[in-house]
């Protein structure tokens, strides 16, 4: 599992991140000043540190320039706006720079930038609420218990996680899945998803879109494609 460290020193902001992360299948530990920070890096190693700047103590540029030679990704995560500042933080060594308010779609989306990048996470394992998939292997385990999926079920979950919040439309889940024109009928598609559901317990999660499709939803907003 991905160990994250989360520096911040307000606690509710914190609390949201690692909530959040952990839903995503992130492990967090959060410390609230720079100094505790410093303590836990001699003990313990992370594959990704999110770093406020303006921290009691120790604040998030020099910790980062203690950080930097542990070879550890960082994003900084801060109100902190003006360009030179951003200039400042990437020059220092962070990976990615994001100002408060931000939305946590686009800072889980940027952590998995971030982690590729550092070869940390891998399209191979993929995670939703429950769910564990090894796309490689094509294997899916539901609270930890391996489930048996069809073909063309694995395919449509793929489709689902990996396109999260979006609207996926009847004909593109058809061409997609089964490499054939939709020409629709929608009886094969609904009765593959209707299984899903059951399978996977994806019942709160696996929507149906009416007139349009399906959405697979984490409650992080949706797109339409």
């Amino acid at each position: 599992m991905i160990k994250v460290l989360v520096v911040e020193d307000e606690k509710a902001i914190s609390d949201l991140i690692s909530m959040n992360l952990e839903d995503a299948g992130y492990q967090c530990t959060c410390v609230y000043n720079g100094m505790a920070a410093a303590d836990l890096l001699v003990e313990h190693r992370y594959d990704l540190i999110l770093l406020d700047i303006m921290l009691p103590e120790v604040d998030g540029y020099e910790l980062l320039e203690y950080i930097r030679p542990m070879e550890i990704p960082v994003i900084f995560i801060t109100a902190k706006a003006g360009l030179q500042d951003r200039v400042k933080g990437l020059d220092l060594g962070a990976e990615d720079y994001i100002v408060k308010p931000f939305e946590i779609v686009e800072l889980l989306a940027r952590i998995k930038v971030v982690l590729r990048r550092y070869h940390k996470i891998s399209e191979r394992q993929l995670m939703f609420h429950h769910l564990k998939i090894d796309a490689e292997s094509r294997r899916v385990w539901s609270h930890g218990t391996e489930v048996e999926l069809t073909p063309k079920e694995m395919d449509l979950l793929l489709l689902f996680v990996r396109n999260q919040n979006m609207t996926l439309f009847r004909d593109k889940i058809y061409e997609t899945v089964w490499e054939s024109t939709f020409n629709g009928d929608t009886r094969t598609l609904d009765l593959h998803i209707q299984r899903l559901r059951k399978k996977l317990e994806l019942e709160p999660y696996l929507k149906t879109i009416y007139r349009c499709g399906y959405r697979l939803e984490d409650g992080r907003g949706d797109k339409n494609v």
